[in-house]
């Protein structure tokens, strides 16, 4: 099989990569290298493109027929919850955009007929129960790029039938964590790395919000290693094989909740660091409470997570020292802020 990745040498994306290759798949990827770099993917076929640009749809579908892809794993969108609040416009020319020319490049393809789409639980916004099934009523997303994420999915939905696209959306939480070191989060945008980041600087990690709903204060999360998410996205694959298929929505995630504040306490304690975290005002867009039932894909797919949190931090931690620009001198280390 041939798998087309978007987004392919990103964080994710790469680890994806990786675990198609592990599996003896041929991959190609399109990345427009905003975050991502090209020694991330293996000696995949690499084009440089940004997907949401115009006549994007039309270029991947020669793509498609030139690489045979038999299937199209959609990663690359735009993901800052507080930048889409800040840039709404932006967020949907960027990540609607994208998955429109995703869909038009298949629909014009000659063969690619299958797509795993990157979704979110972004999409549930503030649900009204504490664990989160795919068919929770009402979904409304309460920032841009849950919007994003939930109409990539009815966009995917409406072309099923016209065009035969056979469809999944993975819907998952907090990733975090590491495979290979190599494949290290090359962006400073989600968690750890972002508490890390502060760490090398030798300034506090920042905690936006301790007054929320929760029981210590601050957000609570499903964090899901990234690996443990690669390997949805093969399980994903195989279930679009089947001709029946109950459900085109799966929560990837453990069902387990962990706050902000465990997550820095954790960091504490796999790193030895002697640092005091800093609490600042709430970011807009961020619900209190989410985490996913992971029921439907347990038992429609076989998948289940492997790692748990203290996995993922200690991952995450042993990639951030193996890369010499973020290693950080644990013994001479000290707070300056």
């Amino acid at each position: 099989m041939t798998v087309l990745v978007t987004g392919g040498c990103g964080y994710i994306g790469a680890h994806v990569v990786h675990a198609l290759h592990q599996a003896g798949e041929k991959v190609v990827v399109v990345d427009d290298l905003s975050y991502g770099k090209p020694t991330r993917i293996e000696g995949s076929r690499l084009y440089g493109m940004d997907i949401s640009a115009p006549g994007a749809g039309e270029r991947l579908a020669e793509i498609l027929d030139a690489e045979d892809v038999d299937a199209v794993i959609h990663f690359a969108a735009r993901k800052q919850v507080g930048e889409s609040v800040e840039k709404p416009l932006w967020y949907y020319q960027q990540n609607i955009g994208g998955m429109l020319n995703v869909l038009t490049g298949m629909s014009k393809s000659e063969k690619t007929r299958k797509l795993v789409f990157s979704s979110s639980a972004a999409t549930y916004g503030v649900p009204p129960v504490d664990v989160v099934p795919e068919d929770v009523v009402p979904m409304l997303p309460i920032n841009p790029y849950g919007q994003t994420k939930l109409f990539g999915e009815w966009m995917a939905r409406a072309c099923e039938e016209r065009y035969g696209i056979r469809f999944c959306a993975l819907r998952y939480f907090n990733v975090a964590g590491c495979g290979p070191v190599e494949l290290e989060d090359p962006a400073i945008l989600n968690l750890i790395p972002m508490l890390l980041d502060r760490l090398k600087k030798g300034k506090a990690p920042l905690i936006f919000g301790d007054d929320y709903p929760t029981p210590d204060g601050t957000c609570v999360r499903d964090y899901i290693h990234v690996s443990d998410l690669a390997d949805a996205h093969l399980a994903a694959l195989k279930y679009l094989d089947r001709d029946e298929r109950k459900y085109d929505a799966f929560n990837v995630g453990t069902g387990e909740g962990t706050s902000v504040r465990q997550i820095v306490d954790e960091l504490k304690k796999v790193t030895g660091l002697p640092f005091e975290e800093h609490v600042q005002g709430r970011r807009a867009g961020d619900p209190p409470h989410l985490i996913g039932s992971p029921k439907r894909i347990n038992e429609e797919m076989g998948w289940h997570a492997k790692y748990d949190v203290e996995d993922i931090v200690e991952s995450a931690w042993r990639a951030w020292q193996a890369n010499p620009e973020h290693h950080i001198d644990v013994e001479n280390w000290k707070q300056t802020d």
